[in-house]
């Protein structure tokens, strides 16, 4: 690998022949140390011969390293891209900005000053277009300055299954070592350089040239799934020039043995990563597909609807209705709201049928296989049965915990709930849950968690006890042994950051703290916001993604109120998500909570009794049952 690497210091400048563009390109700096790749030395010299650029990509290069005779071409991929004048045409466009026509068959020449000047408006237009379409600006939040600022970690990768690379993340960490751009030079095209990880945030890592040993006046934070991240090695097999970086020039003379003496025994990204990364953004589900999803209006029944984007693995669902494309619905491929056509029926729960008889031109049913697998149950011996309390987390009110009654026992093992105090006469607001769900828990759960457990609506016999609600209710609390007791090593610690989405606003992915960890569960804090504004969710909720998610799918980011806008916000925005969080709240939190001192059911049971926050990873129990 080190073979070709050397260093060279020469007199040289470089300007464009007039038969290709009249624009002077500045002179070069004297005594310019440039490695070496296979064996040639990159120097600039005068004239057509020093610069060349890709007719495929536009990438603007050292001639001698480009592709083929020619040199038209930066590498292979781009030399057998270029395979006929349609591409050439719609190479051209790209770079005007504008969309390319079936007339176009040839691709002019252009100066290239007057190329770069092109991109760099097409880039400019696209940007002005995003933030017009933003929901919230995001000028001024940076995620390397906020970790940095504050000396916040951030949730790993591996933490997340459902996101990119989440199951093939491997031994990246820090002392890593990459080929990245070499921003610290005055050279008129791109140059590399080798970087070290200094710091993990997610996708996002803070990278150090190498030659500042402790030096970070220079350190950067980039994406490491981004595009212009390489292993190391990558420069010498593309014929790429590796520059050192022009404050550290004058550090070494013989930048071979610097590098060698450097990276032998050091780690980089495997060969393969910047295509395990595009294999892992490609999704199944597609636009057009028609799916069966909660009715928002209506928690207790699904609608059809059809996927309208796709983004980073979340889907954009219009409801089938809707002639506008306006009434939308945002959730996650994997989410547990989203069904096959067909689901509603097969299982006994409601469904709002559509006044549209047929299909529309281009719609399709997505395939079953596509849809997130529930685990099996027996519901042969003792089981669920209506009537039956627990405790759930109230999908209207996603902080709160509440007292709760199993409404009706569906098929393949999902259940129908109600929160005690607040349900509606027809069954409405029920909503579904399978029986292996996260979100529901036995008696108790909250008690022995130190977790407020909101009580029924309107119930005056506060404290709030279980065992006397039971027995006035006349009920009796499901049986502990048919709840999800399985707790993953899920890897999140609490003040880890994330991005998360507001599943009260579910298009929305906000900047989010991990608060409070009890087994499996997470509380999640919203920066910038209120408390009562945190949700719970599963540490395997495909609506959590680590840092950098939003940056490398393109998907909006939420950044944290700031401060001095709180105030002004709170009578707005957050008035709104305040009423709709505040349409199933019970009361106000209480300020302690009672030890379970009571028997349940008839049953004895000892809890057990740990840390508030149960950040253990491994497999954990809610209950202990005493023997007699």
């Amino acid at each position: 690998m080190f073979d070709g690497y050397d260093s060279c210091s020469e007199d040289t400048s470089s300007s464009s022949s007039s038969d290709e563009s009249e624009e002077e390109v500045a002179p070069l700096p004297s005594s310019l140390p440039i490695i070496k790749n296979n064996g040639q030395v990159y120097t600039y010299p005068d004239g057509k011969s020093g610069m060349a650029t890709c007719e495929m990509c536009g990438m603007v290069g050292v001639r001698d390293a480009f592709y083929s005779k020619t040199k038209r071409f930066c590498s292979v991929s781009c030399s057998r891209s270029y395979s006929s004048n349609s591409k050439k045409a719609s190479i051209l466009a790209r770079l005007q900005g504008k969309p390319p026509t079936k007339k176009a068959k040839v691709l002019q020449k252009q100066p290239l000053v007057a190329k770069l000047a092109a991109y760099a408006q097409y880039q400019a237009t696209l940007q002005n277009q995003a933030k017009t379409k933003a929901a919230v600006p995001v000028e001024g939040f940076n995620w390397g300055n906020y970790i940095n600022s504050n000396s916040f970690t951030a949730a790993p990768v591996t933490c997340f299954k459902h996101a990119p690379m989440g199951t093939c993340w491997g031994d990246i960490a820090e002392g890593v070592r990459v080929e990245v751009p070499n921003t610290d030079c005055s050279l008129p095209t791109k140059v590399f350089w080798i970087a070290g990880i200094v710091k993990l945030a997610g996708y996002n890592a803070l990278l150090r040239y190498e030659g500042f040993e402790n030096d970070s006046s220079l350190d950067f934070w980039c994406n490491i799934c981004g595009s212009d991240i390489h292993p190391v090695g990558w420069c010498a097999t593309s014929g790429k020039p590796l520059v050192p970086p022009r404050t550290i020039q004058h550090k070494y003379t013989n930048w071979k043995a610097f590098l060698v003496k450097r990276l032998t025994g050091a780690k980089t990204l495997p060969p393969d990563f910047s295509q395990k990364v595009s294999e892992s953004m490609q999704y199944p589900f597609k636009i057009s597909m028609r799916v069966e999803v909660v009715d928002k209006t209506h928690l207790c029944r699904t609608r059809v609807a059809v996927v309208e984007s796709v983004v980073g693995g979340r889907l954009r669902l219009v409801y089938e209705e809707s002639e506008d494309k306006t009434d939308d619905f945002w959730c996650h491929m994997y989410s547990p709201l989203i069904h096959h056509i067909g689901w509603s029926r097969s299982i006994g729960h409601r469904f709002k049928r559509s006044d549209i008889t047929k299909k529309q031109d281009g719609q399709f049913d997505a395939p079953p296989h596509l849809f997130m697998k529930v685990k099996e149950v027996d519901a042969a011996g003792e089981w669920f049965k209506e009537g039956m309390k627990l405790e759930a987390i109230d999908p209207l009110n996603l902080s709160a915990i509440c007292v709760a009654t199993i409404r009706k026992v569906l098929a393949d093992g999902y259940l129908m709930i109600g929160i005690d105090g607040s349900e509606a006469a027809d069954g409405s607001d029920w909503f579904c849950y399978h029986a292996t769900s996260p979100s529901i828990f036995p008696v108790g759960f909250c008690e022995i968690n130190m977790i407020e457990l909101t009580p029924p609506r309107g119930y005056a016999k506060l404290p709030f006890k279980w065992f006397d609600y039971l027995r006035e209710t006349d009920s009796i609390a499901a049986p502990v042994k048919l709840f999800n007791k399985e707790v993953p090593n899920h890897g999140f610690h609490v003040g880890m950051k994330l991005e998360a989405v507001d599943l009260m606003e579910p298009r929305l992915v906000c900047v989010a703290t991990v608060t409070r960890i009890i087994h499996r569960l997470l509380r999640i804090h919203f920066d910038g916001w209120e408390d009562e504004y945190d949700q719970w969710v599963d540490c395997e909720s495909p609506d959590l993604y680590p840092v950098g998610w939003c940056q490398l799918t393109g998907y909006q980011l939420q950044p944290p109120a700031p401060q001095s806008s709180r105030d002004s916000q709170s009578s707005s925005s957050k008035q709104k998500k305040k009423a709709k969080s505040q349409q199933y709240k019970g009361h106000k939190k209480m300020t302690s909570l009672q030890l379970k001192e009571e028997l349940l059911d008839g049953e004895e049971y000892s809890f057990l009794q740990g840390t508030s926050d149960q950040e253990s990873n491994g497999s954990a129990s809610y209950y202990i049952k005493q023997e007699p």
